[in-house]
């Protein structure tokens, strides 16, 4: 079967046949097909016409040579190779129609150059283009023709046989090849296809995330702009220019929110126009409702569990209270995320919840075992949709990391640092 695909497989200009093939007997096979077909036709041809046709023995091994030997050139340039035995092939015939006994045998096409001919077409049905090969019939049938016309007495004409042969070897040969350029420009176009697809899924999880992500910033501007303006109030006795700069200051962060609004318009556009890249349909309860936190993994996990999948939770103390808006949400979506990859692929499995942090971090850990041998599940529809992309993008935005695997068990473990600092205040 590989064997096949390396046979449809086109060499590139200036490649001998097969130079793409995995292994080096392949690389090597025309070479020795060909050279076993040289060893074998050249004391042929020159035994062909030396005896059956009378040829002068110097005209014979010289037609002999010149018939045969330029296939060893047809494995990297079968046009030239072809030029020159058609010549060959040409000058033999006219030299045979002055040989002692040509009548009663095949002419303009003795039976060993029709052989060394046809290996011809094979080499060149495997690397030529589909004008190159009609080409070369035609030329192929005009020169008999040519010769056709001044046929010695009472021979065997092999005019139409060569021209018949060379057609069908050449219509095969050239199939082959164009099934070859079909599946190499379907690998390539999928290769695209595939390219732009994670580009795609890249991007729309890019912008789910900064939709999230909109409400937690909207939420402290909205702070911002109440203790602004309420400062003259909730401290009097402040000077007009403090006054003034609160008022300032709110003033910017109410405009802050009015880009913001405007910024994600655009990101929702999708929305907008009934399409379906966010969490639900448009104007649903879901794009009004707070952003979800660690301290609604309790209630993920209780879901998944009344959905038939074993889920056992370990929530560290105080580890919602611990991280910040941004950290909080990605904690959220990536056990999410985790726990949908489950039900998909390992229905049944014995699955681990893990959520600690320390001074630093916070450590979510997701583990599960594979899947049951006869649990039956419905796919979960919860999740974010991009699998292990949404966790990495939500993992980079918060400057943490993530690992991610197969266990020798047939299981899959998920785990995530992410820093309760922020990277960029760190760096600054």
């Amino acid at each position: 079967m590989r064997f096949t695909v390396v046979l449809r497989t086109p060499a590139r200009a200036a490649e001998p046949l097969f130079a793409q093939a995995p292994k080096a007997w392949q690389r090597m096979l025309p070479y020795v097909v060909v050279g076993i077909f040289v060893v074998s036709l050249l004391p042929s041809t020159i035994a062909v016409l030396t005896n059956d046709y009378k040829a002068g023995g110097g005209w014979a091994g010289a037609l002999g040579v010149a018939q045969t030997v330029p296939l060893l050139l047809a494995v990297t340039r079968p046009v030239p190779a072809w030029a020159l035995i058609l010549l060959a092939d040409t000058v033999g015939a006219v030299v045979l129609t002055h040989a002692d006994k040509v009548s009663g045998h095949a002419w303009p096409w003795t039976p060993t150059g029709i052989v060394g001919y046809l290996l011809l077409m094979i080499c060149l049905g495997l690397r030529e283009s589909i004008r190159t090969l009609v080409g070369v019939w035609l030329v192929t049938g005009a020169v008999g023709v040519v010769l056709g016309f001044f046929p010695p007495d009472g021979v065997i004409t092999t005019v139409a046989l060569l021209f018949v042969l060379s057609g069908a070897f050449l219509a095969v040969t050239g199939a082959l090849r164009g099934i070859g350029d079909a599946q190499q420009r379907i690998a390539e176009q999928e290769s695209i296809s595939e390219a732009e697809r994670a580009r795609r899924t890249l991007l729309e999880e890019r912008a789910r995330i900064a939709r999230e992500l909109h409400d937690v910033v909207a939420h402290h501007m909205s702070v911002i702009t109440v203790q602004a303006d309420s400062a003259p109030y909730r401290l009097p006795g402040m000077p007009e220019p403090v006054q003034e700069e609160f008022a300032a200051i709110a003033a910017s962060a109410r405009e802050s929110l009015g880009e913001m609004r405007r910024l994600l318009t655009v990101l929702r556009g999708d929305r907008a126009n009934g399409g379906n890249g966010g969490d639900g349909p448009p104007g649903s309860a879901g794009e009004l409702a707070p952003q979800p936190g660690i301290g609604r993994i309790q209630q993920l996990v209780e879901a998944t569990v009344r959905a038939g999948q074993p889920v056992e939770l370990s929530l560290a103390a105080g580890a919602a209270q611990a991280a910040p808006p941004a950290v909080d949400l990605s904690a959220y979506r990536i056990v999410q995320e985790a726990l949908a990859n489950v039900v998909r692929h390992a229905p049944g499995a014995e699955t681990r919840v893990s959520v600690t942090h320390d001074s630093e971090e916070v450590l979510v850990l997701v583990v599960n075992g594979p899947a049951a041998r006869d649990a039956v599940a419905a796919l979960e529809s919860s999740g974010t949709g991009h699998g292990l992309v949404g966790m990495q993008e939500r993992v980079r935005l918060t400057g943490g990391t993530l690992d991610t695997g197969p266990l020798p068990d047939g299981g899959f473990r998920v785990a995530a640092r992410l820093p309760l600092n922020d990277p960029t205040e760190d760096a600054s």
